[in-house]
């Protein structure tokens, strides 16, 4: 466990920007998307700042601990895609969603205590696991190139930013990106402050009741997407970037935090990997050693989120799409490149390894399960068939 003087002694501005970053690309991305999986249950305002305020204690709590605890960055998020299935669900009211949040839970604690995850993640080759972090990632690196159809002075200051930082001021490039892409969005007004609620969240209990349609139409399916769209590629994540944090006792710790904050409206929590990313990269600190105060950084963002609620929410929708995207791709460019890299390096798993990658780049939905699932599925068998030949 990390000391309050270690934290501070490794801790960086690269670092700060890094986690601000990481919380900026998560919540702008996908708010909307819990928003509308709360009101799909009939949630009140109160209900659905309890969500935002369950949600982000839950994610920042457990990336706190998590990081400290094995001095390694490891970012939690909500299920992205789990709340994308809340938000098509119907027929259901909000103490029986409570009730399968529950078990959603508990079911990601089994997964986690019992080990049988990890020994799956085990079982990925290296090649296959950097081509399906590459293939993940890529998608905000063509939203960075196509923002600029838009945005074109947004975007193509934030590239020039970037590319002059990393020649002269490598540790400050995506802090730099930032700055210069705030000012001229400013200038150009397009920094939407004057909606911004300010008010403190506050947890609203709902007690939970089972019923099977709520098990099988919700908990089943919200368990699956959490850990084979956001479990999988955030292990990954992890050991792309080198990485070896404790997956069974991550995934645990996860799967408890959503059941204790599951009746305020925490439906799931899984390891982070788009955002992870972010906190794992050099531009997070060029010490791996210390990229871990990244991670802590962003969790301390969440928990400031969770308690200002619509507040922060309002601060950060308040930024361009454009200037979301181009930070996000900028700074991801150095991890997509590695992933390649390590994805393509041996020429037996090269085949697999493309395979891989093209099909996590598609976004190919099936069965409610996203493309990263579909992609190692892909590269396992492009792998069965070339040790077969």
């Amino acid at each position: 466990m990390v000391t309050l003087r270690r934290f501070l002694r490794d801790l960086s501005l690269p670092a700060v920007v890094a986690g601000f970053v990481a919380v900026l690309v998560g919540f702008t991305s996908s708010v909307a998307i819990v928003f509308q999986a709360a009101q799909a249950f009939g949630a009140t305002p109160a209900q659905t700042a309890s969500w935002m305020w369950a949600l982000g204690l839950g994610m920042g709590g457990t990336s706190i601990v998590l990081s400290l605890w094995a001095r390694q960055p490891v970012l939690t998020a909500w299920s992205t895609p789990g709340a994308a299935l809340l938000a098509a669900t119907s027929g259901i009211t909000m103490p029986e969603a409570i009730g399968a949040f529950l078990v959603t839970g508990g079911l990601i604690v089994v997964a986690g205590a019992t080990g049988w995850f990890e020994r799956i993640m085990d079982r990925i080759p290296v090649a296959v696991a950097s081509a399906l972090l590459a293939g993940v990632l890529a998608r905000f690196g063509l939203d960075a190139v196509l923002a600029a159809r838009s945005a074109p002075l947004l975007v193509g200051v934030m590239a020039l930013t970037y590319l002059a930082a990393r020649r002269w001021w490598p540790r400050y490039a995506v802090p730099l990106v930032l700055v210069a892409g705030v000012a001229v969005a400013a200038a150009q007004g397009q920094l939407h402050l004057g909606s911004v609620a300010w008010d403190w969240a506050r947890p609203v209990f709902t007690a939970p009741t089972f019923s099977m349609a709520a098990l099988v139409g919700v908990a089943l399916p919200l368990f699956l997407v959490t850990m084979a769209s956001q479990n999988l590629p955030g292990v990954v994540a992890q050991r792309a970037s080198g990485y070896d944090a404790p997956i069974s006792r991550s995934i645990t710790v996860t799967g408890a935090a959503t059941v204790l904050l599951a009746p305020f409206g925490g439906y799931a929590l899984n390891l982070a990997a788009i955002t992870a990313a972010i906190c794992m990269g050099r531009e997070a600190h060029e010490d791996p050693a210390r990229r871990y105060t990244a991670a802590v950084m962003a969790g301390l963002f969440y928990v400031a989120i969770g308690l200002a609620g619509g507040a922060v929410v309002g601060l950060l929708t308040a930024f361009p799409r454009e200037l979301v995207a181009a930070v996000a791709g900028l700074a991801l460019l150095g991890t997509i490149a590695t992933g390649l890299a390590h994805a393509l390096k041996e020429e037996a798993h090269r085949d697999a390894a493309i395979v891989t990658f093209l099909v996590t780049l598609s976004g190919l939905t099936v069965l409610g399960i996203g493309s990263a699932f579909w992609g190692v599925m892909a590269g396992a068998a492009a792998l069965g068939f070339g040790r077969r030949g």
